[in-house]
């Protein structure tokens, strides 16, 4: 495993049956950096972090987390000690009060900081003598966030993390988020919530129907990937404009729209020589390339 990297798989791969839910997956993920695990419903981004937990058995592939391999039993065992996750549903003991979780779920890990316990249980304002089953959906997500932060992990893996969070909860989220990263801890995390995404993240990967469609770090998107607007007197044809990096070509009446994930300013070269007479050059938010990179043919 490379050494910088806190999760390397190779042809990682989970089948049901005739359904293909991860497929020959070969993700880097950084270490001590922020990743997004970005990917529409269904994916495949839960089932590879179960596999990544040793949860679940791949089918094929292997990966290493943190130099412990998956498909050896004691290494998962180990790499748990090393890891902090909070699951997408948020399972948490229901019959329990949240006072009680807390003390409950520090007895199994040496590294809990339990003044970091009490602060966050002030800062996210949870009643501590309340029963668990009886929290709104978002006081669960901030007491799942709360034991998993109340550790000294080397890595974060969080499942939909602000799921269910206010404003002043997603923000309380990304700063500890940034926070963790900046002591030198991995977060690996997915997300729907791309504009909050596109803040804090280092690096991106988007997953779709099992198949890693783009892993690259954010500030590289931002620049290679641009939106070009033309206007010509006479449209010329997509293959006229043919180059390397265009993803989209649109046209409204003489304008042009073409989003290009590279070669950019060869494309411009190319409309000025097919007689543009207007060129506007506007960077693309990650919502757009996300949508551009996981789109049907």
């Amino acid at each position: 495993m490379n050494d910088s990297l806190a999760i390397q798989t190779s042809g990682l791969t989970k089948s049901y049956g005739q359904f293909l839910a991860v497929d020959s997956l070969n993700l880097a993920v950084p270490k001590s950096r922020i990743t997004a695990f970005l990917g529409p419903n269904g994916a495949g981004k839960s089932t590879t972090i179960k596999m990544l937990l040793g949860m679940i058995r791949p089918t094929t592939g292997d990966a290493a987390v943190l130099g412990h391999t998956i498909s050896n039993p004691r290494e998962t065992t180990r790499l748990r000690e090393r890891i902090a996750y909070v699951a997408e549903d948020k399972p948490l003991y229901g019959y329990m009060a949240v006072e009680q979780l807390i003390r409950f779920t520090s007895c199994f890990y040496a590294d809990w900081r339990p003044d970091e316990a009490q602060r966050l249980l002030a800062e996210y304002r949870l009643p501590a003598a309340k029963k668990v089953r009886s929290l709104s959906k978002g006081m669960r997500t901030k007491l799942a966030l709360l034991l998993a932060f109340a550790r000294r992990p080397e890595l974060l893996i969080l499942d939909e993390p602000s799921e269910g969070l206010d404003p002043i909860g997603i923000e309380e989220l990304l700063h500890a988020l940034v926070s963790h990263a900046a002591t030198g801890v991995t977060v690996f995390f997915s997300s729907h919530q791309l504009a909050e995404v596109e803040r804090i993240a280092d690096h991106v990967c988007i997953l779709n129907h099992g198949r890693l469609q783009l892993s690259a770090p954010i500030d590289d998107l931002r620049q290679s990937y641009r939106r070009l607007d033309f206007v010509f007197e006479a449209v010329p044809s997509a293959r006229e404009l043919a180059v390397p990096g265009i993803e989209r070509i649109r046209l409204s009446g003489r304008q042009m729209t073409i989003l290009t994930s590279r070669n950019a300013d060869e494309v411009i070269r190319r409309a000025r020589d097919l007689s543009a007479t207007s060129v506007e050059v506007s960077p693309v938010a990650l919502r757009e390339i996300f949508l551009e990179t996981v789109k049907e043919n």
